[in-house]
């Protein structure tokens, strides 16, 4: 056996109340600065703002946050090349949480900019698709989107009634698509068809003739964030429109498992603001003459909330490591998927309660991040369906069609 390590001769630093199981130990001076970087124009460009926009229900200069958001590498961060940062999957999945903590439509706006769109061209592109669309995506110039969700198909995407058939060299497609964020803004749209050889890719520029996407309105989730539909009308297209590298439903699910892999670390921001917000308004709130975080009943939930906060933030941890590695397997993003989203849920539902009255006020940030979460529950696979991968893997039983 290795020898025993040894007590620091100081001892153990102060415990702190934000970091009570010192995370910040696992992460390298890269990271640090990585996660710092995201944190500082978060709290610059969105934290003042985003409680009037969400109200309003609008994200009016998501162009210009795009802009910004690929100058400090965010934007395809764990994709290489074409003007794109290279970063590792902890870094990325940082950069998910620290966005997350302003709110989960601008950390949405940069996982379909990234893990979606740009990452299916990425990896499915031809070369010139790659050159054309992503070093100008890497900088927030062009937005993009991503077409799978349709009005009457959700959680079974082999069944969508999009089709692209050929017409001499041409491709023309036919169909719409609901729930796409960044719709209405982007300037490509990766849109998945039927065709005659099964599901294929398309890069579709949003200028095409016979391409629309009009905004979703009355939205009570995801206010700050632009969501839409796409209605594609005779869309022709030319034949290098196409993604030569995937065909069948293994192309849009790789995308969605990289999408998701953003979420496990993003849906433990939201919980982190949430859990401070009321570890700070415990402190200071006063009833019966004295604070109420000096009641039984309010730490108990305090105690709670800490250990599923920071049990998701490890197990993200674990899973970007392993990402890192090459050995994250998809049902392990399920894993993270399904358990980080509901304990989010369940944080910003008990912050709430301590709050009291003030935790519906848009003056703090826990109702706004508990109704944003209730989107993310359902989007990248719902509960259910991840029940259902991890079933499957479990017994190696399909359960997905009864």
């Amino acid at each position: 056996m290795p020898p025993a390590a040894k007590a620091s001769p100081s001892g153990p630093p102060p415990f702190d109340p934000y970091d009570p199981l010192g995370l910040d130990d696992l992460l390298g001076d890269e990271d640090r600065a990585v996660r710092d970087t995201v944190r500082r124009w978060a709290a610059e460009r969105v934290l003042p703002h985003v409680a009037g926009w969400y109200e309003r229900g609008e994200l009016p200069v998501i162009r210009e946050l795009a802009r910004e958001l690929g100058a400090i590498g965010a934007l395809g961060m764990p994709l290489t090349g074409y003007g794109c940062a290279g970063a590792s999957a902890v870094q990325y999945g940082l950069a998910c949480l620290e966005l997350e903590a302003a709110d989960s439509g601008i950390r949405s706006l940069v996982s379909v900019q990234g893990s979606l769109a740009m990452y299916a061209i990425h990896r499915y592109g031809s070369e010139e698709q790659r050159q054309q669309w992503l070093p100008r995506m890497a900088a927030g110039e062009v937005i993009g989107c991503f077409g799978l969700t349709e009005p009457d198909i959700g959680s079974d995407p082999a069944a969508m009634r999009t089709r692209a058939r050929k017409d001499g060299s041409d491709w023309v497609l036919d169909g719409r698509k609901m729930w796409i964020t960044n719709g209405s803004v982007a300037g490509v749209a990766v849109v998945w068809a039927q065709t005659d050889d099964g599901i294929r890719g398309f890069a579709v520029p949003t200028d095409t003739p016979g391409f629309s996407a009009p905004e979703i309105h009355h939205k009570w989730s995801l206010r700050a964030s632009v969501t839409s539909e796409l209605v594609l009308d005779g869309v022709r297209l030319p034949a290098d429109a196409v993604l030569p590298g995937v065909s069948g439903l293994r192309g849009p699910l790789s995308c969605l498992s990289h999408a998701r892999y953003g979420i496990v670390w993003g849906a433990m921001g939201a919980a982190r603001a949430s859990f401070e917000a009321a570890l700070d308004y415990a402190r200071s709130r006063e009833q019966f003459g004295k604070p109420i975080g000096g009641f039984q009943l309010t730490q108990a939930k305090l105690a709670d909330m800490a250990v599923e906060l920071h049990k998701g933030i490890l197990l993200a941890h674990h899973l970007g490591s392993r990402m890192d590695a090459g050995r994250l397997r998809a049902e392990q993003i399920s894993f993270g998927k399904l358990n980080n989203v509901r304990e989010a849920i369940d944080i910003c539902r008990t912050a709430r309660t301590i709050l009291g009255a003030n935790g519906i006020s848009l003056e703090y940030p826990v109702m706004r991040h508990a109704t944003n979460l209730e989107s993310v529950l359902t989007y990248e696979g719902t509960v259910e369906m991840h029940q259902l991968v991890l079933g499957k893997a479990l017994t190696g039983l399909d359960a997905f069609r009864g």
